[in-house]
């Protein structure tokens, strides 16, 4: 069996995703223009369609995976998601580790694209976190499933250097922007993108977005609502720091954000988009006038209908329905 050719699959819809204005969630007097590159445009939803098809492409290419191979893989849903298309076309079987705190919604898509769902139901008894106990397991399945094979989002380069890619599309759409805002989580997309910002000398600063309760900017672990963007330990790709600014948010302001770009700007995203967006609101008057940012929609947001749109939802987490602050003169009520 030949891997399938990415141009006569559904695999050719991953990336050249669409960079868009976003005019009234950042209206400001200043000549300051905001885009949008659209990763949850991607065929599965997220940026994650990127690496996972690089990952698995390579892999397939240097003979580590073929014909009855068995994709083993940790993730809290968009990876999983991505590389659950990926094994469909290769007609691969695919085990995805996850933990309790996944969404009911992506573990549903996972089924119907075929995966098969392995639940690690106790976390790490050191840090008390689950991706450790995810990864945990990953190894015993490897050990135990004849042909296995761990991509290792957290540690393999084709990872980050599939994202070198979108940071291209970005300049070439844009021109060489002065910031590129998005969230880290294996840190892949936001390393990818500085590393072709340094190779082509671009004047655009790293910005990278995480949760204030995660380990990776140097925050003190605990509790997430939301999976996808922070993590409770430091990946690899995020030891030696790649970004130029660093900004934490709150599980009220990823809220916030997501419900600001749906009644805004029509965009229905995830928690990470919204936690994203509204690291970009925050920093709007350290901008220089005329500046153009780009921010990244990471993934989808229907897969967040029961928590993130849910008023009932965010009133029985935070007790009320959370608004982003606004700066006077970045941005205006609608």
């Amino acid at each position: 069996m030949t891997a399938p050719q990415a141009d006569e699959t559904v695999l050719s819809a991953i990336g050249h995703t669409p960079l868009v204005q976003l005019p009234r969630l950042f209206a400001n007097s200043r000549g300051i223009r905001v885009y949008a590159k659209l990763e949850l445009l991607n065929p599965g939803g997220s940026a994650k369609d990127r690496p996972a098809l690089r990952m698995i492409r390579e892999a397939w290419r240097l003979g580590r995976i073929g014909p009855g191979s068995v994709i083993v893989e940790s993730s809290s849903g968009n990876t999983a998601i991505s590389l659950a298309i990926l094994c469909a076309q290769y007609q691969l079987r695919f085990i995805c580790v996850v933990d309790p705190r996944t969404a009911a919604t992506n573990l549903a898509i996972l089924r119907a694209l075929g995966a098969e769902i392995d639940t690690v139901t106790e976390p790490d008894p050191a840090t008390g976190e689950f991706l450790p106990a995810r990864l945990n397991r990953v190894r015993e399945l490897l050990s135990a499933v004849t042909n296995s094979y761990w991509p290792n989002q957290y540690e393999n380069d084709d990872n980050w250097r599939s994202q070198r890619e979108l940071m291209r599309e970005i300049a070439e759409t844009a021109g060489p922007v002065d910031c590129v805002v998005g969230g880290v989580s294996t840190c892949g997309t936001m390393r990818g993108c500085a590393d072709y910002v340094r190779e082509q000398t671009l004047p655009t600063r790293i910005v990278a977005v995480d949760v204030e309760t995660s380990a990776i900017l140097g925050g003190r672990p605990g509790r997430r609502l939301f999976p996808g963007m922070g993590a409770g330990i430091v990946p690899p790709f995020g030891k030696q720091p790649f970004w130029d600014e660093a900004i934490a948010v709150s599980d009220e302001e990823m809220v916030a954000g997501c419900r600001a770009l749906a009644r805004q700007e029509g965009l229905l995203a995830g928690p990470s988009s919204g936690g994203v967006a509204a690291a970009a609101l925050r920093m709007m008057r350290q901008l220089p006038d005329r500046a153009t940012c780009a921010i990244l929609l990471h993934d989808r947001g229907e897969r967040y209908l029961d928590t993130v749109y849910s008023d009932e939802w965010v009133l029985g987490k935070f007790g009320r329905i959370p608004s982003l602050d606004r700066e006077e003169d970045s941005a205006c009520e609608s």
